[in-house]
Parts: C-alpha cells; sequence; structure tokens
C-alpha cells in the first residue's frame, strides 16, 4: 500500500490495521506489537482511522508505529475500511493490513472453548455467525498486505510470526517466509506463492530414509541429486528475485512461499531450506518453517 512521507503530521506515522475473523488471533497480535513497542488501539470504528493517525502525528508519543484492531462489528464495515484506508494513503499515510484467519472447524472449536457465541451468530449457530463474517470479510482479506492462518499456531507460534514480520520494521526489502507443506494435508491458505516438488522421486519409497525429515543430511543430499534438482532451484531463486523487486515497489514487505509435495515430509522440507538459504544469499530477511513435519 502506500509509502508515508512529508514532515510532521500522520505522514511520519507507519499505521498498521489488524482485521480477520473473530476468534482468529486479533487480540494476540495487538499484543505482539504492543511489545515490539507500538502503539495499539483496540476495537476502532474504521471511520476514526485517519482522526487516530493525524492524532497520533500531532502528540508525542514515544514511538512512531501505531497499530489499529478493527473488527467486523462495525456498520458497514467492509466499505467504511476501504474508505479509511483510501484516505489515509490519499494523505501519505503508510498503511499496512494484517488480515488474521483460520478454519471454520477450528474456530467452532475455540468459540466452544471460551463458551462465548460469534458476535454475528445472532439466534442462529455459530457456524451461521462464522460463514457470514467470512462472506463480509471477503474483500478485505482480497487487499491485505499480509495474510496468516492461525489455525495450526497456538498463541505464542502467533506471537512468534507477528515478531518475525515487524520485529524488523525500519529495514528495507522484503521479508520472506518460506513454508514446507504436504498437499494430502491442504494448501496453505496463506501462502503468496505456491510451488510444487512432487516432480523429484519420493524419498518415502527409499526404506532408509523413510522414517527421516528433508532436515537430515542423507534425505537432502538424495533430493538435491535428483534431476531437475538443481534447475528448479536455479529458476526458481531467479523467479522469486522479480517478484520480490515488484512487491518492493508496490509496498509489499512480506511474503509466504508455499514449498510442497505429498506429505510435508521429505522433499518440501529440505527444498524449502535451500531455498530459504539461496534467498538470504541474496541479501533478504528469510524465516524457514515446516508445516506438516511430524504428522505422518
Amino acid at each position: 500500500m502506500g509509502v508515508a512521507g512529508g514532515s510532521g503530521g500522520a505522514g511520519d506515522t507507519a499505521f498498521v490495521i489488524i482485521t480477520g475473523m473473530s476468534g482468529a488471533g486479533r487480540s494476540t497480535a495487538a499484543k505482539a506489537l504492543e511489545d515490539l513497542g507500538w502503539f495499539v488501539i483496540d476495537n476502532l470504528p474504521p471511520g476514526m482511522l485517519f482522526a487516530m493517525a493525524e492524532e497520533a502525528g500531532r502528540v508525542q508519543l514515544d514511538t512512531d508505529k501505531v497499530a489499529a484492531v478493527v473488527d467486523v462489528r462495525s456498520m458497514a464495515f467492509t466499505t467504511d475500511l476501504n474508505t479509511a484506508i483510501e484516505e489515509l494513503e490519499g494523505r501519505g499515510v503508510a498503511v499496512r493490513v494484517v488480515f488474521l484467519e483460520a478454519s471454520d472447524e477450528e474456530l467452532v472449536r475455540r468459540f466452544e472453548a471460551v463458551r462465548r457465541p460469534h458476535p454475528l451468530q445472532g439466534e442462529g449457530r455459530l457456524v451461521d455467525g462464522i460463514a457470514r463474517e467470512r462472506g463480509l470479510l471477503r474483500d478485505v482479506r482480497a487487499n491485505a498486505d499480509l495474510v496468516i492462518d492461525t489455525t495450526a499456531h497456538n498463541v505464542h507460534e502467533l506471537r512468534g510470526k507477528i515478531v518475525s514480520f515487524f520485529g524488523g520494521e525500519g529495514r528495507p526489502g522484503l521479508r520472506v517466509n518460506v513454508l514446507s507443506f504436504g498437499f494430502k494435508y491442504g494448501l496453505p491458505v496463506d501462502a503468496d506463492l505456491v510451488v510444487d516438488c512432487r516432480f523429484l522421486p519420493n524419498p518415502h519409497w527409499v526404506p532408509e530414509l523413510r522414517p527421516m525429515t528433508g532436515l537430515d543430511a542423507p534425505v537432502r543430499d538424495y533430493v538435491l541429486s535428483q534431476p531437475g534438482a538443481k534447475e528448479f532451484l536455479d529458476a526458481y531463486e531467479e523467479v522469486v528475485g522479480v517478484i520480490a523487486a515488484g512487491y518492493v515497489r508496490e509496498g509489499k514487505g512480506y511474503a509466504t512461499l508455499a514449498v510442497g509435495c505429498t506429505g510435508g515430509k521429505h522433499r518440501s522440507v529440505a527444498m524449502a531450506e535451500q531455498i530459504g538459504a539461496r534467498l538470504r544469499d541474496r541479501g533478504m530477511e528469510v524465516q524457514v518453517s515446516h508445516r506438516d513435519t511430524g504428522r505422518e
């Protein structure tokens, strides 16, 4: 989104909007930003976003990093939020939207665990409220700068992800999360790019390699020695370099690159580690994580 400019006033303040599905971890994300020194306001109506940014530029805060938690309960949420963002960007405020989500099943489990109704449930069922909220937030999610799927994250893991994305604020360039996964467990919904490593022979069918993962040297060496592995890494590194430069030009500060194989244990893990190392050598800030190791 936009880039801050000017001197004095709202244009000097980095501004993050935290939104997304109820129960997906907005409060945890907000607390993590507070711990990083951000000034955070919870449950702010979209119509008050610009007034908040303007006030932050006038008063002497201990930080020039401001975040607002905005939820769907505000009347005409989508229209109000989009209008507020356009107003902020039109006046030179650097706005980024962080969208948190989780699967319907996980959201139901979380609401039932705390014995609370969904804010949009009304007289209907919990799943009705979740479906209504997901529909209302569809456009917000599509335009978000960063989408985080918290289905498989506990509060500590989500906090770590926020710290990873925002702990290095002020450093230029793109921050990248390279994520290995297994197609049999579903696509990562927060991925910006997805690549498939199932064109390589599967170490699962090599008895001595089956119990290992792509983090083990024998599996890594087996995967990297296969025809096409090096060529794939060379080509993908170049493609990501071009895309990363474009992301930075467009103001996108974060990207998740998903690398998949059948079970997310061997090929995708080894290749994700290699991709991460190559991108670090290019000067990018990279975190490598493995979603599905240990599930088999």
